[in-house]
């Protein structure tokens, strides 16, 4: 009787189990022909992002959905595998695809538990999940990757399987697979790692998106903790090592966008270029875009404009808080919440933003993103003292609750600083063959992704004065052709609206000087009446041998005073001919584009001046004009060049618009050529001592201070055709060079007729 109650349930378990396993079977016969094939895996092509290099090898910007690096199984350190293991998969190398033991023990945790809260997915399957699966949690799809995974394992070994793993996961930040991870959150190769940063790593899984360590640094340290007690209890770590690891204080990079140098206007045009090229997977097969740009040239083009305009903004004064975030539901001055009021406040370099906890005459403490209390006092408050107090304008007066911008000064001492309205550019090219050497396209691309290098169209000023008298030189005139610096009055007829009275900018007027002095000192009625000599309409196609587009130099006198439109780029590539003497060369940004295989599948070929087909002034004009650019450094509105940086072979013209709207600085040492360029981008007048001496200038001093380090001063060869003459001026006598067949009899007048036809100057020789 016992016998048969006991034997009748048994009979019955076993008949539901053989019919279960008849239906797995079943199952597995149907499903598993049909499960996808394993060609994604074995023959694995991950997308991998653009990346743009500088010529030297380092990395400027990356562009792609997933940011990934692949790395071959065997590079990867023991301790990050252990890591791993401990955090997801303990018994990888023992079981087949699917741990039995691991599901039952993960079932008896959630039972105990009362919910489903551990799971039991293993290396294998999440590699399934990720290439063939969605993330959805139905028993469906549990089968499906139960399924794939034995596939997987029966198809690939086992350090296959973990390779795919670690280059496919997704771990936060817009990182895929852990060599991008290690970068993203730590700035280090794999190699690199201690135990503490592969245990933070291992743990990120899990939770990627809200567990990493940027987005919630407490939940991503109790992970880390999980991971390091399971490598222990695993004998992956020993006490010493365990205890040091938890002692170990990480540094993690907030700004995930960093790279070793700041050339994102440079990363987007090698982006844009790349994409014309090849616009079907540019973002996705693992294309590298090496520029021109050289890191060296680089940082000294971003760190001299940044300090420029900086020293420029302190020079107009303080304008106030930034703005002002509601501080009434904070408990403390460590509250978390005071980074989520900060966060839409980026970092900018050095630029810090922080908010405002108390103000006062003496000092002004704040907090700044992660924690930190800052005081301000002494010096550091200079700046903006006006702004404090109550005869401070209340809409920007400092206060708590006010967003302020703070900056270590060279002591490292906090000061309060702000970001700059102003915008600027610089850019560098080697005249020979047109390779752009660094570019920088405005303060902070992240603020203002326009660029003012290549898309800013702005009035040049005296900086074109040169073209003008290139153009002169063609017409018959010299440096030394002798023109009348005196006040003129254009009349209507001429300019066919109203008269027009030009005038000098420091409104002194010096009477008889050469060509050469004129240009020196930017004489403004000069050029004027030099244009009008030379024939309007002459000048305005003669400067299009230098780049410049006619339309955008409209045939009126006021073209002698730059009234046209330039970029920054044309300037630079107009300045070269100068510099190389006489051939117009391609400026280019990007030297080569490879593949994922490291094949060069685009290279620039640039023609280099000395080609023929580039020449499209005079030699002897080029050398000319070169001559009387280095006069601009040396004892003109640019003599600070030639006396900061000790060098006599420095060429180049200030250039300042009507109204100190723009600023300017263009010149080159015969190596390289520079061009800085500031003003506002809504165009207005940036003060009454702002011009190109003073507001450009510095800037390319900066620049050409690190460059020209360790170069030889060299000069322009007198080319064939120009000859040497000693001559008189201002009583004082100095050589002077000219066309061959220019040069004047002695005791020969040269006439300039003024804008009004009569005879306007003349020169004579000893």
């Amino acid at each position: 009787m016992l016998s048969r109650w006991v034997l009748t349930p048994l009979l019955a378990l076993f008949g539901i189990v053989v019919m279960v396993l008849a239906m797995l079977a079943i199952v597995l016969a149907l499903t598993y022909p049909n499960l996808p094939s394993l060609e994604i895996l074995t023959d694995y092509r991950p997308k991998i992002p653009l990346r743009v290099y500088t010529s030297d090898g380092y990395q400027i910007g990356e562009f792609g959905e997933e940011r990934r690096v692949v790395v071959r199984f065997a590079e990867v350190p023991e301790v990050l595998r252990q890591a791993i293991l401990a955090a997801e998969d303990e018994r990888f190398y023992q079981h087949g695809g699917v741990d039995a033991l691991g599901i039952l023990r993960a079932a008896a945790s959630n039972f105990l538990s009362g919910g489903r809260r551990q799971g039991a997915s293993t290396i294998t399957q999440q590699v399934a999940k990720n290439f063939f699966l969605s993330s959805e949690k139905t028993y469906t799809r549990k089968i499906y990757e139960a399924l794939l995974a034995f596939k997987i394992e029966h198809n690939l070994t086992k350090d296959q399987i973990f390779e795919l793993y670690i280059n496919q996961i997704y771990l936060g930040q817009r990182a895929y697979g852990f060599v991008m991870a290690a970068q993203t959150y730590f700035g280090k190769s794999l190699k690199d790692l201690t135990v503490a940063e592969a245990a933070m790593l291992a743990g990120l899984p899990k939770s990627p998106s809200d567990g990493n360590p940027v987005a919630n640094p407490k939940k991503a340290s109790q992970r880390q903790r999980y991971v390091l007690r399971r490598m222990r209890q695993l004998g992956f770590i020993d006490a010493d090592q365990h205890e040091a690891a938890l002692e170990q204080p990480l540094i993690v990079k907030r700004e995930t966008s960093e790279y070793a140098v700041h050339a994102e206007y440079v990363a987007e045009m090698a982006r844009q270029i790349a994409a014309e090229r090849f616009p079907e997977d540019v973002y996705s097969r693992g294309l590298s875009v090496y520029t021109t740009i050289t890191r060296a040239d680089q940082e000294a083009a971003y760190a001299s404009l940044r300090r420029n305009v900086l020293d420029y903004d302190r020079r107009h004064g303080y304008r106030g808080a930034e703005a002002y975030v509601d501080l009434s539901g904070i408990r403390s001055d460590q509250d978390d919440a005071l980074d989520e009021l900060l966060q839409d406040y980026q970092d900018s370099e050095d630029l810090h933003p922080a908010i405002a906890l108390s103000v006062d005459a003496r000092q002004v403490q704040a907090y700044r993103k992660g924690g930190e209390i800052i005081s301000v006092s002494g010096d550091g408050l200079k700046f903006a003292a006006a702004m404090i107090g109550d005869k401070a304008p209340a809409t920007k007066r400092l206060r708590r609750g006010a967003v302020i911008r703070v900056q270590k000064d060279d002591k490292s001492r906090w000061r309060i600083t702000e970001m700059p309205e102003v915008e600027s550019a610089f850019l560098s090219v080697d005249p020979q063959n047109g390779a752009i050497r660094s570019l920088v396209g405005g303060f902070d691309f992240a603020r203002n992704k326009f660029n003012h290098a290549t898309q800013a169209w702005r009035q040049p000023g005296s900086s074109f004065k040169p073209f003008i008298y290139s153009g002169a030189l063609e017409r018959g005139f010299t440096p030394a052709s002798v023109v009348e610096d005196e006040p003129i009055s254009i009349p209507a007829s001429i300019t066919g609206s109203k008269t027009w009275e030009p005038k000098n900018y420091d409104g002194k007027y010096e009477g008889p000087m050469s060509l050469r002095t004129a240009l020196a000192k930017s004489k403004n009625v000069v050029s004027v009446r030099l244009l009008e000599a030379a024939g309007v309409h002459f000048i305005q196609d003669y400067v299009t041998h230098f780049g410049f587009d006619a339309g955008k130099h409209p045939a009126y006198l006021t073209m002698a005073l730059g009234a046209g439109s330039v970029t920054p780029w044309q300037m630079v590539t107009a300045y070269s001919v100068f510099a190389n003497g006489g051939y117009r060369i391609q400026p280019f940004i990007v030297a080569q584009i490879r593949d994922e295989k490291d094949q060069v599948i685009a290279e620039a070929r640039p023609v280099t001046a000395g080609d023929e087909s580039l020449l499209v002034i005079d030699p002897r004009n080029a050398f000319l004009m070169d001559s009387m650019l280095r006069d601009v450094t040396l004892r003109g509105t640019a003599a600070r060049a030639s006396t900061l940086l000790k060098r006599r072979d420095l060429a180049g013209k200030t250039g300042t618009t009507n109204e100190q709207v723009d600023a300017w600085f263009c010149g080159y040492q015969r190596t390289v050529v520079g061009c800085s360029w500031i003003g506002f981008d809504q165009p207005k007048n940036m003060g009454s001592r702002e011009t190109g001496t003073s507001a450009a200038l510095p800037a390319w001093i900066g620049y050409m201070s690190q460059v020209l380090k360790g170069i030889p001063q060299s000069f322009m060869p007198v080319p064939d055709g120009v000859v040497a003459i000693e001559i008189t001026e201002s009583d004082r006598p100095r050589k002077e060079y000219f066309y061959k067949e220019n040069v004047p009899e002695p005791e020969e007048p040269e006439y300039v007729p003024s804008p009004q036809g009569e005879m306007a100057s003349t020169i004579h020789f000893p």
